[in-house]
């Protein structure tokens, strides 16, 4: 497939089919554990999404359209699932001619060396947009908005590759920046499954 021929609502069909290709398991009875605990019947695994050279493509395609009228300083989000999603991006951003950076938050701030919670060349005053894989509760882009809080930058937004469109997590980070956008959501996955006949 020539990507470089195709526009964008095509990139958002082939990036729903590579998620339930390679990102997406269902079952009948709620039977993946997530993160929060709680259990339920659809589990995403972006990993082989997000690190694919097609699917870094058509990510970082769909993040710079989606966010470049905001013109951010940077973007990034929580390791280890924002850090494949924001170096797309940033280098989507060169080759466009209007590049921003990308960030990594840390887990953990290190105890060694130069002590920092965020790294990459943003600072204090930046205006960012957080990044994260898959939204569920909202708890790992909130710790990431924390963190870059505390960093100084002014946060725009977040931009999600899945939302997931349960617990709350939506609702959660609207709390706390104005918006939160998303590349794909699990309704749409789930009638692309349907249609497929896996259903």
């Amino acid at each position: 497939m020539n990507l470089e021929a195709v526009d964008i609502d095509k990139m958002r069909k082939r990036l729903v089919e590579l998620v339930i290709e390679y990102a997406f398991q269902y079952s009948e009875r709620p039977s993946f554990k997530l993160a929060h605990g709680g259990m339920s019947s659809f589990y995403f695994n972006c990993k082989k999404v997000t690190l694919d050279p097609e699917g870094q493509y058509i990510i970082g395609n769909l993040i710079f359209e989606a966010l470049s009228a905001f013109e951010p300083a940077g973007v990034g989000g929580l390791t280890l699932g924002a850090d494949a999603l924001a170096n797309a991006a940033a280098y989507t951003s060169w080759v466009k001619g209007k590049p921003f950076e990308s960030f990594i938050v840390r887990k953990k701030q290190k105890d060694h060396g130069i002590v920092a919670a965020i790294e990459g060349k943003v600072k204090a005053g930046d205006r960012v947009v957080v990044l994260d894989d898959v939204v569920t509760t909202g708890a790992s882009t909130l710790q990431a908005i924390a963190a870059c809080r505390e960093a100084g930058f002014e946060i725009l937004g977040a931009l999600a590759l899945v939302d997931r469109q349960e617990m709350n997590g939506r609702k959660n980070i609207e709390k706390e920046v104005p918006f939160l956008k998303s590349l794909v959501t699990c309704e749409e996955v789930m009638a692309v499954y349907r249609k497929s006949g896996r259903l």
